[in-house]
């Protein structure tokens, strides 16, 4: 009996070392195995050589545990949001916020590693952003930021890109999604706005008193020339012409007088008198 205790014994020391063993082996292969999904690279710092040219794709790979170590970069296009406020070329403060879609050049990761880390893009954006909307914002007036918007977009644009490159940062996409002026700048478009339309006005009614004086001069010239061709036709037919006036408005006068149903007439002594003495024009 004693003898088949001990090799029972002896049988379960082995299959906990042969299991000891397994679980080793199986720590052991995990820490040689290391995964990269889609959309990262991984760039391996090895102890002895530093950090490696090159980088792993997409996959299983495998390292040497405890001399090498992985690091993953995401290299999807992300995008970054950023605010500034900047002095224009004729000293009016305006804050703009400017969106950029950026990725890590990927075959210089290794590179951006060794001198940024994994948070390269929270470490370089801001500060080159900042940067590139202060230098280009000071080339314009503050109204030109508006007048010439695509301009301003495409000279910021053209700067960031080439100062991110500096960093190894590929810029897909930069623009200005915000642009606001101060109050006093407000103010100063709201009063000339006011000014030109007070402008407007004026222009308005000097012209329209132009016109009147036009208008005043043809119908005195008119006036004139009427007079003018009275005084000659009254010199020609001497007074006849006054006297067809003068029975005309006597007429005019009567007819008047004769739809009025507030004026009665009576007749004088002699009935056969005309009204408004007109037997004495004859």
């Amino acid at each position: 009996m004693a003898g088949g205790g001990q090799a029972a014994a002896s049988l379960l020391t082995k299959l906990a070392q042969a299991a000891a063993g397994l679980g080793i082996a199986a720590s052991a292969a995990s820490t040689a195995l290391y995964t990269v999904d889609g959309g990262q690279r991984a760039v391996i710092f090895d102890r002895f050589r530093g950090v490696l040219s090159e980088t792993s794709s997409e996959g299983t790979h495998f390292i040497v545990p405890w001399l090498q170590k992985p690091f993953i970069f995401d290299i999807r296009t992300r995008p970054h949001s950023f605010s500034s406020t900047s002095g224009t070329k004729d000293l009016q403060m305006v804050s703009l916020t400017l969106r950029v879609l950026a990725r890590p050049d990927v075959d210089r990761l290794p590179d951006i590693f060794t001198s940024l880390g994994l948070e390269y893009d929270e470490k370089v954006l801001p500060s080159i952003g900042n940067e590139v909307l202060k230098a280009v914002v000071a080339q314009f007036n503050a109204d030109q930021l508006l007048t010439e918007r695509p301009h301003v977009s495409a000279l910021v644009r053209d700067s960031l890109i080439r100062r991110a490159a500096e960093f190894n940062i590929v810029l897909d996409d930069v623009a200005i999604t915000h642009l606001a002026y101060g109050p006093e700048f407000s103010q100063a478009v709201e009063k000339k706005q006011v000014a030109q339309q007070e402008a407007e006005r004026s222009r308005f009614l000097v012209a329209r008193a132009e016109q009147e004086r036009r208008a005043a001069i043809v119908r005195a010239e008119g006036e004139s020339e009427a007079a003018r061709l009275i005084s000659e036709a009254t010199a020609a037919a001497g007074t006849g012409l006054i006297e067809l006036r003068r029975i005309e408005a006597a007429k005019e006068i009567a007819g008047e007088l004769a739809r009025s149903p507030n004026v009665s007439y009576i007749p004088a002594g002699d009935s056969s008198q005309m009204l408004l003495g007109l037997n004495g024009a004859r």
